[in-house]
């Protein structure tokens, strides 16, 4: 395994296994399986969280289920457990790793016992990408002495959840070869189904029986320095996917025993090296960079649900239930962009996931007595919000924050609109207006139009009592980001009437008839032309985040800081240190010059960059990811090189916060993920898809000799190849129409097979 395709740690340390859970994790859209070693249980957050898949118990929480453990695996050792963190256990050295070109998490451990024994414990593992259900495992170990040692291996049922338990009901069936556990979920009863089958090549072990747990013993009695080896495959199915999943689950083990694990692993690995033919962005002269963006883009294809038609990527991934597994507008402000440009028919997939969920957002706006559709902050397979209006404690009274996350955050459907477009924009194809998605931006301005106030002394419209990105302010009025984001969503219905009513008249008439559009259009085209989007200052060129913001307590988050009385104290809801100061989680200014840069000058852009930056705590992952791209469009390279580091590296470090008051927020960060993407192609590489062409107008940072990435844009595929003075562009020979391209302020129309180079001057 390269280097640069690899992270490695060493040292066993308690501290940090939640952490390295993350920056381990494996995954392939239906399952995440975290980045912990065989022998660990759930004190130690073992989890593999399931895709789409829900529960709640009781009054607590909803949340993905997580399933039974079938990877579960130790060594005894004449009886003794040969662990980390076992006890009369030395640990002489342990390794642990994940290749990200293949997503193959290993291990190696050596071990030394009481009697001075030592033992060698390692392991390989990888989700299978076909199939998906699948999780294959080689698991080898040797010893210095002759000794009586067992594998233990089973699926472990104590499963890690937040507000579990969510299974219940076990059984276990026997297959043949495969064991099966069964169990089902509390809420709706779905049946979840882990099945295992463990292979001995060489035909060397002896049944041990079972162990308390009930997991199956291979016995050996081993002789010095000769390596022992088992492989097991572990299938998983639930009743979202087969009408048995018992069955599915014991034949999908079978198939893939016969298959053989090095011809599994083969398969997987052309599986990525196809993944990475499309998506692989190479940094001449800054490797750490280059690894960095790459491990990013990793994050986001391991979450990918490819093998769904209408499934989104939650806030925290598969990496856990944090966040009750929810899918916010991370997903088409960061992650899609990536998918776009890469894989467009995944982009495709996500936004189907908002049409699918359509109707949950209709129950949510007419909850709030609004009309049309106010999209879930936290949505899971419904559509229906599952955000609490009480989400954070205090850590210092121990009370409920209400927090109006769920009820004020209206910039939600803006984002959902801005995917649609953009997808329209980055292929140029218009079916998914027709699937669904010009339904989903009608109903999205109807919200908006229902939310507005008219204030006639101004002869204006106005959004009131809302909430931005920055939660550390609520209840606000007029926030910039969250009325831009209005403008835009009603500017996009009105231009998508127009388009549609043109190119597809009979399926505008159903469409505008069906929702009873007529009128809303009439009143939003009126509406458009008197919507409020606060400005930048004449003088100062400066943008007030929402009313009043300038005139609050001027604060820098350091000062904030040292008023803390618990590091884990809340700064925002009605009583936090930020909120009564102009100190933000992060900068919603900044987020709508990253989102529409073209709208204003360089020189309103570095004013706002220059003011909202030393004021902004950067408590949300986002944020660095939005402050990078503006940095690099007013060419502020060094501090936007900083910016795409933090977040590029954001899961390797594991510099985020954990907690919010007392909640555990932990987990990967496929946003800043997606957004490291973003500042690095939209950023540095300059490269900006419109209406009409593909802009380039590279800024690298100081180091970066020359990038090369592919591209997907208008339908076509692309290689680029950029430095600061030069760009090369090729058409693939597959592509079937010609492509506009912007270099240099001209215009080059690339057809078929095609290159272009081009001298900046």
């Amino acid at each position: 395994m390269r280097e640069d395709w690899t992270v490695v740690e060493h040292g066993c340390d308690p501290e940090q296994v939640a952490r390295r859970g993350n920056t381990f994790l494996i995954g392939n859209g239906y399952l995440g399986y975290r980045g912990t070693l065989e022998e660990y249980g759930s004190k130690q957050l073992v989890g593999c969280t399931l895709a789409g898949l829900y529960d709640r118990v009781g009054e607590k929480w909803r949340e993905p289920v997580n399933a039974p453990n079938g990877l579960f695996c130790r060594v005894l050792c004449e009886g003794e457990p040969v662990a980390v963190f076992a006890p009369r256990t030395e640990i002489a050295s342990h390794e642990q790793g994940l290749c990200f070109r293949y997503g193959i998490h290993f291990r190696n451990t050596r071990f030394r016992l009481a009697d001075g024994t030592g033992v060698v414990v390692s392991a390989e593992r990888f989700a299978c990408l076909e199939p998906v259900h699948v999780l294959a495992m080689k698991f080898s170990f040797s010893v210095s002495d002759v000794r009586t040692v067992a594998v233990e291996t089973g699926i472990d049922r104590d499963v890690w959840d937040l507000n579990g338990p969510h299974l219940g009901g076990f059984r276990l069936v026997a297959r043949d070869r495969v064991r099966v556990l069964e169990a089902y979920t509390q809420e709706a009863g779905i049946p979840v189904a882990t099945a295992e089958i463990v292979l001995d090549p060489e035909g060397v072990f002896r049944d041990g029986g079972t162990s308390e747990a009930g997991h199956r013993l291979y016995e050996i009695r081993a002789e010095p320095d000769r390596t022992y080896t088992l492989y097991k495959f572990v299938a998983i199915y639930t009743g979202k996917d087969v009408a048995d999943p018992v069955s599915a689950a014991a034949d999908a083990c079978m198939r893939s025993a016969a298959a053989g694990y090095e011809a599994m692993l083969r398969r997987h690995r052309e599986l990525w090296d196809a993944r990475w033919a499309v998506s692989d962005v190479s940094i001449a002269g800054d490797p750490e960079a280059e690894r960095a963006l790459r491990y990013s883009m990793y994050q986001l294809w391991i979450a990918a649900p490819e093998h769904a038609e209408a499934l989104s990527i939650p806030a925290r991934a598969l990496s856990g239930q944090v966040y009750k597994g929810a899918v916010f507008w991370d997903t088409e402000m960061f992650m899609l962009p990536f998918f776009l440009h890469t894989r467009p028919d995944i982009a495709r997939k996500l936004l189907r996931y908002r049409i699918r969920t359509l109707d949950g957002a209709r129950r949510k706006a007419a909850e709030y007595g609004r009309r049309g559709a106010f999209y879930a902050w936290e949505s899971q397979d419904t559509g229906d919000d599952a955000c609490t209006l009480f989400n954070v404690n205090d850590v210092l009274t121990g009370r409920p924050i209400r927090t109006y996350f769920r009820d004020k955050q209206i910039h939600i459907s803006g984002a959902v609109v801005y995917g649609f477009l953009q997808y329209a924009r980055a292929t140029g194809d218009d079916s998914l207006w027709l699937e669904g998605g010009a339904e989903a931006v009608l109903e999205c301005a109807r919200f908006y139009l229902s939310w507005a106030y008219y204030k006639p002394d101004k002869d204006r419209y106005e959004w009131l009592d809302v909430t931005g990105p920055d939660e550390y302010h609520e209840r606000v009025h007029n926030n910039a980001y969250t009325n831009a984001m209005v403008r835009f969503t009603l500017h996009t219905a009105c231009e998508l009437a127009d388009r549609l009513r043109k190119r597809y008249p009979a399926f505008w008439r159903e469409l505008v008839d069906r929702l009873g559009f007529r009128r809303d259009l009439a009143d939003i085209r009126r509406m458009l032309k008197r919507v409020y989007v606060p400005q930048p200052d004449d003088r100062t060129r400066l943008i007030e985040q929402f009313d009043g913001y300038f005139g609050l307590r001027d604060a820098t988050p350091d000062e904030l800081k040292a008023e803390m009385l618990h590091p884990h104290e809340y700064l925002g809801g009605g009583n936090g240190l930020a909120a009564h100061t102009q100190v933000v989680k992060q900068a919603d200014v900044i987020a709508l010059l990253a989102l529409f840069e073209d709208d204003y000058p360089v020189e309103a852009r570095r004013a706002n960059w220059d003011y909202y930056e030393p004021r902004t705590e950067h408590g949300s992952s986002l944020s660095a990811p939005l402050y990078a791209l503006v940095a690099a469009g007013i060419g502020e390279k060094r501090k936007a090189y900083e910016y795409f580091m933090r977040a590029a590296t954001i899961d390797l470090t594991g510099a985020a916060k954990t907690h919010v008051g007392d909640l555990y927020i932990g987990g990967t960060h496929p946003a800043a993920n997606g957004g490291a993407w973003m500042a690095a192609v939209h950023g540095f590489c300059g490269v900006r898809v419109g209406d009409d062409s593909v802009r380039v107008a590279p800024a690298l940072p100081d180091g970066w000799e020359a990038v090369e990435l592919p591209l997907a844009a208008k339908g076509g595929r692309f290689a680029l190849r950029l430095t600061e003075g030069a760009v090369r562009v090729r058409a693939d020979d597959a592509n079937r129409g010609s492509v506009p391209f912007v270099v240099g302020g001209k215009t080059y129309v690339l057809r078929p097979g095609e290159t272009i180079d081009v001298r900046l001057a």
